[in-house]
């Protein structure tokens, strides 16, 4: 009698036990959203320190070529002396420019050599964008390397060619993603409305279109793995 009720309290102990082990595991579908692309891409997101005359430029980067290709913003390298990328993993490796635009398109390819296939980024289509949905950002703002901010797209300026949006960008942060819920490439965060002086963060905050940088990417004649 006794070895039957030890088997049932053990029985309903591990049931139990699997329960709240589920439980602690459920998200809300938002959250979910928010983990699942940040764990997709955060290895395709690397951080940029480039030395200047002035000290060093920090910026972020997305790899979007297995063999070491990387897309960030030209005005983090402006004239560089020497560049290095640090992957999600602490890797750092030595970097070159092989191509940027002017200050007007703010844009640039980095060059480095893994010693494996990297992760890639995936681009979206900024002409199918919309004012107010989600958005994911991921940078490196003030050496804060691999931090996931959210907000919402807050206008298209299709004047400037500009998305601006309200997640928290920072210095540190040009070069890198701006995401849609797919975990889709649609923007390379640029700048933000600082009147400041980067005391603080207001909510304004802008990005290049990846049709841009797609664009870019073709003329200089390298192609996406």
């Amino acid at each position: 009698m006794l070895k039957k009720i030890f088997t049932i309290l053990t029985v309903l102990f591990i049931t139990f036990a699997g329960v709240n082990y589920t439980y602690a595991k459920n998200y809300e579908p938002d959250e979910q959203i928010n983990i699942s692309v940040y764990e997709k891409i955060n290895p395709a997101i690397v951080a940029i320190d480039a030395q200047t005359s002035d000290g060093i430029s920090a910026g972020t980067g997305c790899i979007v070529k297995s063999d070491g290709l990387i897309l960030t913003g030209s005005h983090v390298v402006e004239d560089c002396k020497s560049v290095e990328v640090t992957m999600y993993n602490g890797q750092v490796y030595k970097a070159q420019v092989v191509s940027k635009m002017g200050k007007n398109k703010d844009l640039a390819l980095l060059k480095i050599t893994p010693k494996t296939p990297l992760h890639t980024i995936k681009f979206g289509d900024s002409e199918d964008i919309k004012v107010g949905q989600k958005v994911l950002a991921i940078g490196n703002p003030f050496g804060f390397s691999g931090t996931l901010t959210q907000g919402i797209i807050s206008r298209i300026d299709y004047t400037k060619n500009k998305i601006q949006t309200d997640a928290a960008i920072n210095p540190g942060c040009s070069g890198g993603p701006l995401l849609n819920s797919s975990g889709e490439v649609i923007g390379i965060n640029q700048s933000i409305y600082n009147p400041d002086n980067n005391i603080s963060n207001i909510g304004i905050g802008f990005a290049i279109p990846i049709n841009d940088a797609k664009s870019f990417i073709e003329s200089a004649k390298i192609t996406k793995k």
